[in-house]
């Protein structure tokens, strides 16, 4: 009895897993079964449109173009002519046998690009002479247009997706195309769609008798989804122009919400080069580590450079936080510091008010080295420990983004460095203190900031204690943003009551200090302009002080704040001569589409600095990294 029970049971137990492995097999799987690696079918692609791309106001900024590409299934290939051939698509013999045993390589029972791109003039003729070759046959494929020769940087580029990336990844063919860099490979998922599928049945013969199970399986394809970008592509060129000659970046937010404007890189380059045929040969020069210009190099997002005198309203804030000053504390200035006992340890000052006492809101307008070499001193020495003093003043500079990648929308980007006291100690071989580490007073020494992180903490005193997190992407098919990463605010460490004194006092800057020369009547801007020693280069062989870089980092109007802005210009002097009216100009065409002093837009229109950068043979490996 326990016997034909046993037996009984196997036998169920057996037809169970049969049924169920079949049930699996035709229910289960039978809508998403792909016949792709079946010999006997052939798959076509019908490759969907890329999603078309719009600035905030609804301006089409990356659009499609039809283009077609030679494609092979090498198992289908019949004997030919093999000169012949080649004449017809004009490429020599070697070139055939590299691009077939390439696609050999890769699959033969798949389809592959063989030649890629044809001219519209070669189509219709290869059109009608392709179908003598068995093997071969021409596919349509949507590639990248730029209608607006501008934001490289910003939009990135496709190109075809390698043999490695194919096996890896079922959803893309070699040769397809996928998104490299900015927002083409940031939000490739959104744009690119998804091929159609076709399947046919072949007989033993390789000769197409039908379509596979009639049909059930094909697909259809799916375009891509439309984007809408936080940028103004106007100022976005507006700003490109004010930049031509010059090397740097500019980077404008908006702060109530953390949109970015215009996010600019000088030297930078026409988009449509990376397109098409064309980009093989353009890629070498403009990705070619010799080029001095490093024109695919993002400043805006990469370069770190010392953020000199705007980091000063930083000390400021941490000070008044730390209630090492108040905006009564005033300290006297004998045109700089003296940090130390040795004759050349001085820190020199051009603030030009010597011997009198100097306040919080003239300091930030005059930008007095004395006074934050003094609040710093108090910051870091506040309980006669300077490593933690140092750290704690760290953790404060890190509540506003600095020192760290921020987590904004796009693929480039940089850390910036924010010393620690933990940094020193290991560092300094002597028990050292805040004289020791002195010039991250003002913002040079060990202190380094990317432009984007510099308009993040102007954003940040603008909005008096909090930012939204930068970013590219507004909208996407047509629908808001509602990501909480870029939505929910991110609180400073400094009471929200510290950031009145330094507004006014960024305010003064404008009214009666630095930036007085490019204040715009009408607007209420709020700045900082900033002058910073560069390191030493070597030039004709020898060792030379290169010229300073020039920045301003500002905000307006004063009041409900519409743009925060960073700009750095490489070796451009004087914060206030060359950075401090490209903010004017961009601020003013931003608020009211119109310029008051063209005169001055002239000028910066005008003003290059390639012959200071010609006379620099630096060995750095990329502008403004050490």
């Amino acid at each position: 009895m326990q016997r034909s029970f046993l037996l009984y049971f196997s036998i169920t137990l057996v037809g169970i897993l049969f049924i169920g492995r079949l049930f699996q097999l035709q229910i289960l799987r039978g809508q998403k079964y792909d016949p792709i690696n079946n010999a006997a079918v052939k798959t076509q692609y019908d490759y969907p449109e890329r999603g078309y791309v719009y600035d905030r106001n609804g301006t089409l900024i990356i659009a499609n173009q039809l283009s077609y590409d030679v494609m092979i299934q090498p198992n289908e290939v019949a004997p030919l002519d093999t000169l012949e051939f080649c004449a017809l698509l004009k490429i020599d013999k070697a070139s055939f046998l590299k691009r077939f045993n390439r696609a050999q390589n890769y699959a033969s029972y798949l389809p592959s690009v063989f030649l890629k791109q044809l001219a519209k003039e070669d189509y219709a003729y290869l059109q009608e002479k392709l179908h003598h070759y068995k093997g071969f046959y021409i596919q349509k494929r949507v590639i990248r247009e730029y209608p607006i020769k501008s934001a490289a940087n910003i939009f990135g580029y496709i190109s075809e997706v390698s043999e490695s990336k194919a096996k890896k990844n079922a959803d893309y063919q070699q040769g397809e195309l996928i998104g490299k860099a900015g927002i083409e490979k940031e939000y490739e998922v959104y744009l690119r769609g998804t091929k159609g599928k076709k399947y046919s049945h072949k007989n033993r013969f390789n000769k197409v008798t039908g379509s596979y199970k009639n049909g059930i399986l094909d697909t259809l394809p799916s375009n891509g989804k439309d984007l809408t970008l936080t940028i103004d592509i106007e100022l976005q060129q507006y700003a490109e122009s004010l930049m031509k000659g010059k090397r740097g970046g500019i980077v404008a937010i908006e702060p109530s919400s953390g949109e970015i404007l215009a996010l600019v890189t000088a030297p930078s380059y026409d988009p449509n080069m990376l397109v098409g045929r064309k980009r093989s040969k353009n890629s070498v020069l403009l990705m070619n580590p010799n080029n001095p210009d490093k024109p695919t190099y993002d400043r805006s997002l990469m370069a770190q450079y010392a953020p000199g005198s705007p980091f000063k309203m930083m000390n400021a804030l941490i000070g008044l936080q730390e209630n090492v000053i108040d905006i009564n504390t005033n300290f006297r200035c004998y045109e700089g510091y003296q940090y130390g006992r040795r004759k050349n340890e001085f820190m020199g000052c051009h603030c030009g008010i010597i011997g009198s006492p100097i306040y919080l809101k003239t300091a930030i307008a005059r930008s007095c080295n004395s006074y934050f070499s003094n609040t710093f001193k108090r910051i870091i020495e506040k309980d006669n420990k300077p490593s933690e003093g140092l750290n704690n003043w760290s953790k404060h500079v890190k509540s506003f983004g600095l020192g760290d990648y921020l987590g904004y929308d796009l693929p480039a980007g940089a850390a910036g460095r924010i010393p620690t006291g933990t940094f020193y100690d290991n560092r300094i071989n002597y028990r050292w203190n805040a004289s020791s580490v002195i010039s991250n007073a003002i913002g040079q020494g060990d202190v380094e900031t990317t432009p984007i992180q510099l308009a993040n903490f102007t954003a940040a005193i603008a909005n008096k204690g909090f930012y939204y997190t930068p970013h590219i992407l507004k909208k996407v098919a047509g629908e808001a943003l509602k990501n909480e990463k870029y939505t929910v605010p991110k609180k400073t460490s400094i009471a929200s009551k510290h950031f009145e004194p330094i507004i006014e006092a960024m305010h003064e800057v404008f009214k009666t200090g630095t930036g007085k020369s490019s204040q715009i009547k009408g607007i209420e801007i709020c700045g900082k302009t900033g002058t910073v020693e560069n390191s030493i280069k070597i030039i004709d062989g020898i060792k030379t002080q290169a010229p300073d870089h020039s920045i301003l980092v500002a905000f307006a109007p004063k009041e409900n704040p519409k743009i925060a802005i960073a700009v750095f210009v490489e070796n451009g002097g004087y914060g206030s001569t060359i950075a401090a009216p490209i903010s004017s100009l961009i601020i003013e065409k931003y608020l009211t589409e119109k310029i008051s002093k063209p005169w001055v837009e002239k000028r910066m229109l005008a003003l290059s600095l390639q012959e200071v950068y010609d006379k620099q043979k630096s060995k750095e490996i990329a502008p403004g990294t050490k």
